[in-house]
């Protein structure tokens, strides 16, 4: 694009990963580096916002990975760009199915900035609460049962696909706030058994502990781990958002005493030695006082999310094939945000 980029421009990766797109969020100039498009409808003819979510359609997607070249890594040309068909309605049609998918996309981003305004000013208390604290002689090994997890056989069908959820690293750094809702495998009761994770009650601190150390998140179901976790269950539930926060204050110091040799791993021996601040405990419960509706208001505006982002999706190929009308949504929407 020879001219600067604007607000609703709509930005495409060509390759590595191919066909992510975003829309401009402002209007001022971005430059655009390799590997990426600047697109912008004509006006009249394809609204922009529209050719955004055109782009998150499995025929266009289709179209696009059909025109792409490449043997190591998949990229489309501008030439061959160019040839992708956009199947579009009237353009007032098309402004309205953006206004409406659009609609659903500000709530969610709403709600994503209201989760971390207050998984910040939960932190922020947090500090000021540790002006407070001092280092006591008690570490996380004498404050919490602090355990691990394991993998069931994959060359054992009977142990996977069942009821039981079972956590590994990417579903912690996956998410937007440190609430695990759900995970991207699960287990059944055999596959439970034969590996080294029992299964954890809700309300687990849950952390990464190799390659990437230190991606929390809070149990919000019963589940087992695999191996890349350190799990801490606090003796006294009225510590646990005291040392959760205790934890993940402490990242820096438990990378420091990670090893190996391929990746970096915190073994929990290591973990159980560090020293745990601690204050009085009516600066403990006046803490968890704030902080505890603070991370359940956090939490509520993701768990809403995951709703709109179901609705939104639900709604793209219907609204986009014609199937559905905009005049015919007007209830759902409205519902939904």
């Amino acid at each position: 694009m020879p001219e600067p980029t604007k607000r609703n421009d709509v930005v495409l990766t060509s390759e590595a990963p191919l066909g992510r797109a975003a829309l401009v969020p402002t209007d001022d100039p971005l430059v655009l580096a390799q590997r990426v498009f600047g697109l912008r409808g004509k006006p009249g003819i394809l609204d922009s916002r529209f050719l955004y979510y055109a782009f998150q359609t499995a025929a266009v997607k289709a179209d696009l990975q059909g025109r792409a070249t490449g043997t190591t890594v998949l990229g489309i040309r501008q030439p061959s760009l160019k040839k992708v068909q956009i199947p579009a309605p009237c353009y007032a049609e098309q402004q309205a199915i953006a206004e409406v998918l659009g609609a659903l996309d500000d709530k969610i981003a709403a709600n994503t900035r209201i989760a971390a305004t207050a998984e910040l000013l939960a932190a922020s208390l947090y500090q000021r609460a540790l002006k407070e604290a001092e280092w006591s002689n008690l570490t996380f090994a004498d404050l919490a049962q602090v355990s691990g997890g394991g993998t069931p056989s994959t060359k054992t069908p009977e142990y996977w696909d069942g009821d039981i959820p079972w956590a590994t690293p990417t579903d912690l750094t996956a998410l937007q706030g440190p609430y695990l809702e759900a995970t991207s495998r699960t287990i059944s009761a055999d596959g439970l058994s034969a590996c080294a994770s029992p299964l954890y009650p809700k309300g687990s601190i849950l952390m990464t502990s190799r390659a990437t150390i230190g991606a929390f998140a809070i149990a919000q179901l019963p589940t087992a781990v695999n191996q890349g976790f350190i799990v801490v269950q606090p003796n006294d539930p009225a510590l646990d958002y005291w040392i959760f926060h205790e934890m993940r204050s402490r990242v820096d110091e438990f990378i420091s005493l990670a090893n190996g040799a391929t990746f970096l791993e915190l073994s929990r021996g290591n973990f159980k030695k560090f020293k745990v601040r601690l204050a009085a405990d009516s600066v403990i419960t006046g803490f968890t006082e704030q902080a505890r509706p603070l991370h359940d208001s956090a939490r509520m505006a993701l768990l809403e999310n995951t709703k709109l982002a179901a609705t939104r999706d639900a709604l793209l190929p219907q609204l986009m094939s014609g199937k559905l009308r905009v005049k015919d949504l007007e209830s759902i929407v409205s519902a939904a945000i």
